[in-house]
């Protein structure tokens, strides 16, 4: 089935359990298989974006290493071996389905800094206008924990804001989301439809998954909060399966779709960058008795704000607090924290807002917290 009026854009994450044998390895077989499909969507006019794991799955074997590393230079070690392998194995069977792979390495601060968000942006929009599959993977070779995404589900979704994708797949080793775990619960029952992340839903995502992956299902939650507040419908579904990709876009596969029921909540792109991506660099306080619950519905003023912690520059994204430190909100502030400081005895220099409303997020626009 072709996309209807216009061409639909799908980011596909798969992860490091779905491309690898039984001893941790790459595995041509599904590799093919995966590749196969993506070829297939292409034939129907879909533009693809993949985010792949298994550089280190590929790569730890030429390392010398006998088993998966678990340290992290031999971890970074192995990515730089396997994303080169990795890259040529997709490039060579897209090839061969009449398709051209680009590869995009990124990390976080090139998410963080607007700038370079950008840049990556209209490189991916270019590839894609042009019928390239960008495959994307985090720069593991460079990135350290405290600067890295977590996981490529948490990658994946914020990629998918990025380009403006139509619908998130998800491909894992599990067949969608339970309300139970049914590696316990053997009446655990699949969800087929999830309009909203309930309290009762992140309880059941459980713990982390597999051994050559690093991230489970709390990690595909967290990815399809962002998606769905970025207005972009999600699925979760089992790698491996015949068809999975073209039953998933066409709403007939095996899985969970996630869809926001309330899209008047969804983030522009500007407001995506600021909740998801922008790294905030200090925070201020509201005074006692400010009304937080118009916070989303109007400007941020000087006379709302009681105190301020930290540095920052006008032009900096900085959190929004409660009176008793509850994280309310994001938002690009027009003031230093130096002016804003000294606002009792310079009123008279304010002559905007601390926060446009335009440049301000807050939990009640959407059902995520800000700043995953």
């Amino acid at each position: 089935m072709t996309p209807d009026n216009k061409t639909k854009r799908v980011v596909i994450k798969i992860g490091s359990s779905s491309l690898t044998s039984s001893h941790g390895e790459i595995s041509r077989r599904k590799l093919e298989r995966l590749v196969d499909e993506v070829a297939q969507l292409k034939d129907q006019g879909y533009e693809v974006l993949l985010v792949s794991s298994g550089a280190v799955a590929a790569g730890y074997r030429k390392l010398g290493c006998l088993n998966r590393p678990t340290s992290l230079p031999e971890k970074q070690a192995a990515a730089s071996i396997g994303q080169g392998l990795l890259m040529e194995a997709y490039s060579e069977l897209l090839l061969s389905n009449g398709y051209v792979a680009s590869q995009i390495l990124i990390t976080r601060e090139d998410f963080s800094d607007e700038n370079r968000y950008n840049n990556a942006r209209n490189t991916a929009n270019v590839l894609l206008e042009r019928g390239i599959v960008p495959i994307v993977n985090e720069n593991d070779t460079v990135t350290v924990n405290r600067l890295k995404f977590g996981d490529n589900d948490t990658l994946s979704a914020k990629v998918a804001g990025l380009v403006d994708a139509d619908m998130l797949l998800i491909l894992s080793d599990i067949d969608g989301l339970y309300d139970a775990d049914p590696r316990k619960d053997p009446d655990a029952t699949l969800l087929r439809k999830v309009e909203e992340i309930t309290p009762e839903i992140e309880a059941a995502a459980g713990d982390p998954g597999s051994s050559v992956g690093t991230g489970g299902m709390k990690s595909k939650i967290d990815a399809v909060k962002i998606a769905m507040a970025s207005g972009i419908p999600a699925f979760l579904g089992k790698a491996g399966v015949p068809n999975i990709l073209l039953q998933a876009v066409e709403k007939e596969a095996t899985g969970t779709y996630f869809e926001s029921k309330d899209t008047a909540g969804n983030l522009n792109h500007k407001k995506q960058w600021i909740a998801f991506n922008s790294g905030p660099e200090g925070e201020v306080v509201l005074a006692e008795g400010a009304d937080v619950s118009m916070l989303g519905k109007k400007r941020l003023l000087p006379s709302s704000i009681c105190k301020v912690k930290g540095y920052f520059q006008e032009g900096s994204v900085v959190r929004i607090l409660d009176f008793e430190g509850n994280r309310i909100g994001l938002g690009v502030v027009n003031y230093s924290s130096e002016q804003l400081r000294e606002y009792d005895q310079t009123q008279d220099k304010f002559t905007e807002e601390v926060v446009k409303n335009d440049d301000l997020v807050c939990h009640l626009e959407s059902s995520i917290p800000v700043g995953i």
